[in-house]
């Protein structure tokens, strides 16, 4: 059932029956019968007593959050877009401008590709005159690993194998898991996924973690994926939900070892080319020290910001953060 669903709306020669796929905007919305559907699998959920979180730049009041939960996947939580637009400029920036630096590990495969693009691709794409060469390193480039990095040949994290993880996305993520009730998550794995209109990820669970209890974290950027979320075997039927820019997913208790994929990425956002306004960052909280100043003050310029908006005008981006290490272990076995 879930290859199915997954071939169905990965096909390019027809368009999928988009009606199929949950939209959590229109769960609110009781006029209209055809969103019957989505008012049965998916719940608006209660996050008015959730833990008081500090400001955090980029990120809006708590009181502004959307949250939901798919009744049919236990588990599966949907913060829609709680980003300002500042606050998404900033981590689309750091996904393609710092995260796939070197130590990072990418997946340009060394005989292909140098080591000035492997250690720096963004510099490299901003530096290549030559537009099929500029398509073919864009289109190249599919994720980068930080933190424990997952050794896809062997299945598993070594402790040898690891980089530095970004002290601004620990603090993001910790955010997120504090105001949800996981206190006691630790980001020490992620990955970076790019997705340009046309590619896909097949379906797959993430079950290499010795720590398999706690959440994995989900923020998207850019265009709009239609993501799978199925059962624990391939022949259990999954849902289909739009994940947009902005959007954060959270994966933990039943879903947390279920399969999922992205079929299909939608063209659906208008790239951002204003100035924009300060929104009070300057007068935010000692969490401002842990974000890159000089980046969040930048992506304000639109002649900065130009060629991240010409890259996400036809791609997506998904940061997948975990927490590898049981509670109390210090390294891997």
């Amino acid at each position: 059932m879930f290859k199915l669903a997954f071939k169905k709306f990965k096909t390019k020669s027809i368009s999928p029956n988009l009606a199929e796929v949950i939209n959590v905007d229109t769960i609110e919305d009781k006029k209209d019968e055809r969103l019957e559907s989505d008012n049965q699998n998916v719940e608006r959920l209660d996050i008015s007593n959730a833990r008081t979180i500090q400001t955090f730049p980029g990120i809006k009041p708590l009181c502004d959050w959307r949250a939901y939960k798919l009744k049919n996947h236990p588990g599966i939580i949907i913060i829609r877009d709680p980003f300002t637009e500042r606050g998404r400029r900033y981590w689309i920036a750091r996904c393609l401008r710092d995260y796939p630096r070197t130590p990072n590990i990418v997946n340009l495969n060394e005989r292909l590709f140098d080591d000035s693009i492997r250690s720096d691709w963004w510099k490299q794409l901003g530096q290549c005159n030559d537009s099929k060469e500029f398509q073919r390193i864009k289109t190249a480039m599919r994720w980068t690993t930080f933190g424990y990095h997952h050794n896809w040949d062997t299945k598993i994290y070594e402790d040898q194998m690891q980089s530095p993880f970004p002290e601004d996305l620990t603090s993001m993520c910790q955010l997120f898991a504090f105001a949800l009730g996981y206190d006691d998550f630790k980001p020490e794995a992620a990955i970076v996924n790019y997705y340009p209109v046309g590619t896909t990820l097949s379906g797959h669970t993430d079950h290499s973690e010795p720590n398999k209890s706690a959440p994995l974290f989900s923020f998207s950027f850019g265009q709009t994926a239609i993501f799978l979320i199925g059962g624990r075997t391939l022949d259990e039927e999954p849902s289909a939900i739009f994940l947009r820019c902005g959007d954060v997913m959270i994966m933990s208790e039943e879903s947390r070892l279920c399969y999922h994929a992205v079929p299909r990425i939608i063209k659906t956002e208008k790239s951002w080319s204003s100035l924009l306004t300060n929104e009070g960052f300057d007068n935010a909280d000692i969490a401002l020290n842990l974000l890159d100043l000089d980046l969040l003050k930048k992506v304000g310029d639109p002649q900065f910001w130009q060629p991240f908006s010409n890259y996400i005008d036809d791609s997506r981006i998904n940061i997948n953060v975990r927490q590898v290490l049981n509670k109390g272990d210090i390294k891997l076995d």
